[in-house]
């Protein structure tokens, strides 16, 4: 097979065109084996399959948190609605335990659920690839929730370097 060419950009440019596709954003949660609870935002979150129910996102392999969710078996995506911006910039710049103050329960594996999440993907930590920088994480979906009130909830999205919230139809 034929490799490819160089790029013909820089990493700035890269970086402003993967700006313009709009993403969702998440905060994955888990649980380490000494009990701690693990979380980070993500928005390269993405669905692969419904049969089975596969989910994937990606982790820097420089992140503190890539030994535990790459052993862990099972972990938490949490879909987050615009008003929960707060968490958001906690799961991504809160050094120590991101979890003080933040309502959660336990999901059926045991893992964190945030209070309020948009939605939530209870995962299996089916299979990881390790891909340039980053490692792609794929979860087979054992149990998910949809917020009782989700067609009347702005989700967060992060689009051109900036979060913002959609309006839902008929806002």
């Amino acid at each position: 097979m034929k490799r490819a060419s160089p790029p013909d950009f820089d990493a700035a440019a890269f970086r402003h065109a993967l700006g313009q596709f709009a993403t969702g954003v998440t905060v994955i949660t888990t649980r380490a084996p000494s009990g701690q609870l693990i979380g980070i935002t993500a928005s390269s979150f993405n669905s692969v399959s419904l049969d089975p129910p596969l989910v994937l996102w990606s982790l820097a392999t420089r992140s503190a948190s890539m030994p535990v969710f790459r052993t862990n078996s099972h972990y938490v995506v949490n879909v987050l609605a615009q008003s929960q911006y707060d968490l958001c910039q906690r799961f991504a710049t809160v050094k120590g335990d991101r979890f003080v103050g933040v309502s959660h329960a336990a999901g059926g594996t045991g893992m964190p659920v945030l209070d309020g999440a948009l939605a939530w993907f209870e995962c299996h930590n089916r299979s990881r690839y390790d891909e340039g920088d980053h490692v792609i994480f794929v979860g087979e979906v054992e149990r998910c929730g949809v917020h009782p009130d989700a067609d009347k909830i702005a989700p967060l999205v992060f689009h051109n370097g900036a979060f913002h919230g959609l309006k839902r139809r008929g806002d």
